[in-house]
Parts: C-alpha cells; structure tokens; sequence
C-alpha cells in the first residue's frame, strides 16, 4: 500500500528551512576545519563563505514567508 502524504505550502518550507540550516551548520563546520588547519585554499574558503551567505539569505526569506505579519 501506497501511502502518498501530501504537504501543504507552509509545512514544505518548514521542511525546506530545517535542511537549509542544516546545510549552513555544515558549511560553519567545514569553514572552521580549514581555519584551524590552516589550509591557504583561499578560493576554496570565499566559495564556502559565498554559499554560506547565499543560504542565510534564503533561510531569511523562508522565515519572512513563514512568519506571520502582525499590524501593530
């Protein structure tokens, strides 16, 4: 038996947002190994730096979406 569960809108961001977050841990952690090897790949560490931002922007977006607007 073939049980399809279907997400609406707001549970799929949640899910999406979870392994953004996930991923950009990872890029904290992989970023933090190169600093303290000292590795001089400095192409490599801007790209990792590049993508971590690009996920914190869109981690952002996400929790704008998510997040209900309040009218003071």
């Amino acid at each position: 038996m073939n049980a399809a569960v279907e997400l609406n809108h707001e549970e799929v961001l949640r899910v999406k947002l979870e392994v953004l977050k996930r991923e950009h841990r990872d890029l904290d952690d992989a970023i933090a190994a190169m600093h303290d090897r000292g590795t001089s790949d400095e192409l490599a560490m801007k790209r990792l730096k590049k993508r971590k931002l690009a996920l914190k922007d869109e981690i952002s977006r996400i929790e704008d979406e998510l997040t209900p607007d309040i009218i003071a």
